[in-house]
């Protein structure tokens, strides 16, 4: 596999990943009713644990997305 090969690899998962990262915040800002309301379905919890939990989600995600995503993407470019 090449270098540009893995370059366009990490660009295609860095935007895709930053979309979803991107809507889900924007999900749990604009509407967090709703989200507790949809998975409140699924799993009954009190308000205050779904908000520790699910911003536990959102910090994990985004590290895992700048650790996975854009760190490699970005040293891809630096040496390609």
């Amino acid at each position: 596999m090449d270098i540009q090969t893995l370059t366009a690899f990490f660009m295609w998962c860095t935007i895709i990943n930053g979309a979803l990262l991107i809507l889900w915040i924007s999900m749990c800002a604009l509407a967090p009713n709703l989200v507790y309301r949809t998975q409140s379905l699924w799993f009954p919890l009190p308000r205050e644990t779904f908000n520790v939990i699910i911003y536990s989600f959102l910090g994990l995600f985004k590290i895992v997305f700048l650790v996975f995503n854009v760190t490699p993407y970005v040293a891809l470019l630096i040496i390609g």
